[in-house]
């Protein structure tokens, strides 16, 4: 796993992509820190390791990562820690409009081509 805080570049998550999944890298964003930790095999992993260093769990979303794709398809809002009914989240996606733009902004932040 890897905590990015400033960038990662899109040749890097292809790299991790290749070695894990495939075609995919798992990642949780800290929508409050604007962090977010890839590479992990589960996102309850990289979930774990965020509240380990900080992070609260009402900010933390999981995503996946798809850096072989078209930017508008590089990110999927799909991920069993997004269930969250005490939040009004009832799907593995992220029903909220807004918690969704954060997270792309974020993304846009941290991935350099």
């Amino acid at each position: 796993m890897k905590i990015i805080e400033d960038k990662i570049s899109l040749s890097e998550l292809q790299k991790m992509a290749k070695q894990k999944f495939g075609n995919l890298v798992k990642a949780v964003v800290d929508i409050q820190r604007e962090i977010m930790v890839v590479d992990g095999d589960l996102h309850s992993d990289e979930e774990s390791w965020l509240l380990e260093n900080g992070s609260k769990q009402e900010n933390l979303w999981g995503i996946n990562l798809y850096p072989f794709s078209q930017h508008k398809d590089l990110i999927e809002f799909d991920s069993l820690i997004n269930l969250r009914p005490s939040q009004g989240n009832l799907s593995r996606g992220v029903d909220n409009p807004i918690v969704r733009q954060k997270i792309i902004k974020i993304i846009k932040k941290l991935i350099k081509k």
